[in-house]
């Protein structure tokens, strides 16, 4: 009797099981049915698969170390290689300090240059301001002769008419920007704000005192456009001869150098 083709080949193990008895891992229907049709398919020309051929790790889940596939653990779990040692650790630490270290130095330079940014706009506002106000005083100091004839003109009763008007509208505008005069009869004597041109002595004053004002002074703000310029009188007993007051070049008192800035 001629033997038949399963005898030649041997017996052929299906494995059906669902769980690798090795892995512990759920195997794969569609992998496991592929196997199975290999087997079948398997001629007599290959060899017989041994008795425990189905049992090698990772021969029934179709994995392999070359195969591409991650490597899992006994749990199922991929396994994504060794912990990181003390070495990587500290490489990793060092690297957090660096980039650390970097951050408040670039903090750092962002805070300066803000606080220098704020330095400077206040120096710009500052300084305009001040060009502003030499500006102003430049334009004024220009307007003091026209203002001090205004006030003789009004002294000797000659402002009437038009020019009365228009000199009325210039003192209302210099008044505006910011002029203001000063200098009264009696005041205390003060060399930063009066130039003295005359002195005396006068029994009736217990300081030196601005007895009269001979051209008044003009500030805007606290700047000094042109210190009041006055005649001065000591405490003491008045000369006879002379005469009311006399010039301060003649007398050489300290307030005869005046106090205008």
């Amino acid at each position: 009797m001629r033997p038949s083709d399963e005898d030649r080949q041997g017996p052929v193990i299906r494995d059906r099981r669902r769980i690798d008895p090795v892995t512990g891992q759920v195997r794969d229907g569609a992998r496991q049915s592929g196997q199975g049709q290999a087997g079948q398919q398997r001629g007599p020309a290959q060899p017989r698969p041994g008795k425990h051929a189905v049992s090698k790790p990772g021969a029934a889940s179709g994995a392999s170390p070359g195969g591409g596939q991650p490597a899992r653990d006994g749990q199922g779990n991929q396994d994504n290689g060794p912990a990181p040692g003390p070495a990587d650790r500290a490489e990793r630490d060092a690297e957090v300090e660096k980039m650390t270290a970097q951050l408040a130095e670039r903090t750092a330079d962002l805070q300066r240059l803000q606080a220098e940014y704020a330095n400077y706009r206040k120096r710009v506002e500052r300084d305009r301001i001040a060009v502003r106000e030499q500006a102003l005083a430049n334009v004024l100091t220009e307007l003091l002769p026209v203002l001090d004839d205004i006030g003789r003109a009004r002294e000797h009763g000659e402002l009437a008419g038009g020019f009365k008007s228009v000199a009325e509208s210039l003192e209302a505008a210099a008044v505006k920007l910011g002029l203001n005069s000063y200098g009264e009869d009696g005041d205390p004597f003060d060399p930063n704000l009066h130039e003295a041109l005359m002195h005396s002595y006068s029994p009736n004053v217990t300081e030196p005192t601005c007895v009269r004002i001979l051209q008044p002074g003009y500030k805007v703000g606290d700047r000094i456009l042109r210190p009041a310029r006055v005649a001065v009188a000591e405490p003491g007993e008045a000369d006879e001869d002379e005469g009311g007051g006399d010039d301060a070049s003649t007398h050489h008192h300290p307030a005869d150098a005046g106090g205008g800035d």
